[in-house]
């Protein structure tokens, strides 16, 4: 049933690495991040639309990125608010008919799979918002204002979290809305949802489901990139 939507939201000025362009226009193995990003989704029968999100500069190159790569299902691209909340809320509104199941997911996260979306929407069915997450590795500690650590937290409960982030689309709208007239920034969707009182569901994902947050983040993406060539 193909009645899930999707934004995909790339960051303002602080989305670059060291250049004018933001990171999602970067090009790796001559094709754009954010196309390959997209490309995910586009390629899957439970999504029926998706809105790209992008700085207020980038959305003629971007729709012109759209027609060149192809992507069916892209139907809006829209400017960004001043924050990732912001940007959000604005592609929420995009969307030509809404869709009963929305994912929000990062521009610059276009290694995550196909199988591991696919699980985020069935417990959206199931419990109504589901976040992809995996559990933390290091050893995580609280540390005091004078430099000190305070204690260790116990990580079989830690996750970290990544994208996609699903909800049904009228608990994440009214989640936004919330959020709105209260003045709340959250750190993500999932924040704003657990304000309404509402548990989120943990998908456990994969580590390679990785961010191109720095330079070494982006070359260990190229590498990855050309080893599937």
């Amino acid at each position: 049933m193909a009645d899930v939507g999707v934004v995909i939201a790339g960051g303002g000025r602080g989305s670059r690495i060291g250049g004018t362009i933001p990171k999602q226009f970067l090009r790796l193995g001559g094709i754009p991040v954010l196309a390959r990003t997209a490309a995910v989704f586009d390629g899957m029968s439970t999504v029926s639309s998706i809105v790209l999100v992008v700085p207020e500069d980038f959305v003629p190159r971007t729709r012109r990125l759209v027609a060149r790569s192809g992507l069916r299902k892209v139907t809006r691209v829209v400017a960004g608010g001043r924050d990732r909340q912001d940007s959000v809320w604005k592609g929420l509104q995009a969307f030509p008919n809404k869709p009963s199941i929305v994912l929000v997911h990062d521009a610059v996260r276009m290694f995550i799979r196909p199988e591991t979306v696919v699980r985020v929407i069935s417990n959206v069915r199931k419990f109504g918002a589901a976040v992809v997450g995996v559990r933390v590795t290091d050893t995580t500690k609280v540390g005091s204002p004078d430099g000190f650590y305070e204690s260790t937290l116990d990580r079989d409960s830690l996750w970290a979290v990544q994208t996609p982030q699903g909800f049904r689309f009228d608990l994440l709208d009214a989640a936004h809305r919330a959020a709105r007239r209260n003045r709340f920034r959250g750190t993500d969707e999932a924040s704003l949802v657990e304000r309404l009182g509402i548990r989120v569901r943990i998908v456990e994902g994969e580590y390679g489901n990785t961010k191109i947050t720095s330079r070494e983040d982006l070359n260990l993406a190229k590498m990855r990139v050309n080893m599937r060539v």
